[in-house]
């Protein structure tokens, strides 16, 4: 009895039918399975490149054909010689830039296997490569039996309705027995949701929860179960290979007390220049929120210059990278990748840094009684002090020096004169 699923030996035969233009069908034929399968396989697996053709640099633009313009970048190696459209780096830095996208790829075979022209175009290639689609699918095995998988909008829509019950002293038993057609989930996963702390009902809101000891190993709720899957450390590594010149932003949380607000950070690995955002709750909507504003208040040009490339870890807050890596239009803005689990030391940079806010905000102080200004006082401080590592320049200096004091400014930042910089706990409880 033939398995159901794919086998390595049925990918490479794909990926060798799509080079030779077979259709769908033929492929399904000699695999022994349904076109529809095949056709799920490939748009499943498909991997994403920026490449261009042979002597070309990949170019998206849709100006690109008859584009002179020169000089974008002040230390490019073609200065005014060459048109900027034969470097590669001009999608990111021209204000003109609109992108191209193949209309071939809209049909079957969806990549560009067995495209004719594959040497010749610049355009974002969409190749099915077989051993990357194996690798993806036995991730998939692991990943997708992690977590819960339910959107913001589903957790938003439960709490509305489970929540007020709570509170009037129902329990979780009496609410699902009697709203059954509403709720559609089961008792034991309410509790789980609860017990995450996604509703704004806590165990302590339950009749008698309060009285069971928490369990040793709790597990974390990720929006997307599979959000690991072409984006661990091993992934980044590859990918920092191949763009070697893109900036690194380090991302993570720093948490006060236990169940209240929480510091979003984004540490610019090359300036050292940390910004941090205060949050009501540690869930991944309000790190969307963030990413979101940032990308407004910057500007796309801008925001793709400075932060094309993001490192976190595992933190459930960090679990939907798709609404962090597109904006709302379905265009890319940056790249996620994570560290590997237990291992802080891979983002060693923003580590090292959460000293300076510690040294301000002790562990164990809760966050609840500031506001986005202390914080965003707290990190002038911490920008403006002088590092060794940086020549004994400050970040901001370092910051301004790299991206303008445009961008700065656009941040929000303000340096404060190295005799006033002050990183002990009174710099807060003078405000």
């Amino acid at each position: 009895m033939s398995s159901k699923h794919l086998t390595l030996n049925d990918r490479i035969k794909i990926s060798q039918m799509l080079s030779e233009q077979a259709s769908f069908k033929s492929i399904a034929a000699t695999i022994g399975k349904n076109c529809t399968s095949v056709s799920r396989e490939i748009k499943n697996h498909m991997v994403f490149r920026k490449t261009g053709g042979y002597g070309r640099s990949y170019n998206a633009c849709i100006h690109r054909r008859d584009c002179n313009v020169r000089g974008l970048c002040t230390n490019c190696s073609l200065g005014k010689r060459k048109p900027c459209s034969l470097c590669g780096k001009c999608n990111s830095f021209c204000p003109d830039f609109a992108e191209e996208k193949c209309l071939k790829l809209d049909n079957p075979p969806y990549v560009c296997n067995g495209c004719p022209d594959k040497i010749k175009c610049t355009l974002e290639k969409r190749i099915y490569n077989a051993a990357s689609a194996d690798r993806e699918y036995k991730e998939v095995l692991s990943e997708s039996r992690t977590g819960i998988a339910y959107s913001e909008e589903e957790i938003a829509h439960l709490d509305q309705l489970i929540s007020p019950l709570i509170r009037k002293g129902q329990s979780i038993n009496h609410i699902c027995a009697n709203n059954k057609d509403s709720i559609m989930i089961s008792e034991r996963t309410v509790y789980r949701l609860v017990d995450y702390n996604l509703f704004s009902a806590r165990n302590i809101d339950l009749p008698r929860k309060v009285k069971y000891n928490r369990r040793k190993k709790k597990k974390n709720f990720k929006v997307d179960k599979a959000c690991r899957i072409g984006r661990t450390y091993q992934h980044y590594l590859e990918f920092r290979s191949s763009h070697p010149d893109l900036p690194i932003t380090e991302m993570d949380s720093v948490e006060g007390t236990k169940g209240g607000k929480v510091l979003l950070t984004l540490h610019f690995v090359k300036a050292e220049l940390m910004l941090a955002f205060l949050r009501d709750s540690n869930d991944s909507q309000s790190v969307i929120d963030i990413i979101d504003k940032l990308y407004l208040e910057l500007r796309c040009d801008i925001f793709l210059s400075v932060m094309p490339l993001l490192l976190t870890d595992n933190g459930s807050e960090f679990s939907n990278p798709k609404a962090m890596e597109f904006d709302r239009q379905g265009n890319r803005r940056t790249h996620i990748f994570y560290c590997d689990p237990s291992a802080p030391g891979q983002k060693g940079s923003a580590e090292k840094n959460h000293e300076f806010i510690r040294c301000v905000l002790p562990k164990g102080t809760s966050f609840d009684g500031l506001t986005q200004s202390d914080i965003s006082l707290l990190m002038d401080h911490i920008n403006s002090y002088s590092r060794e590592s940086l020549g004994n320049k400050c970040p901001y200096d370092m910051f301004q020096f790299l991206y303008g004091e445009e961008t700065l400014s656009l941040l929000g930042c303000h340096k404060i004169e190295p005799n006033d910089v002050n990183l002990t706990p009174t710099l807060l409880r003078r405000q």
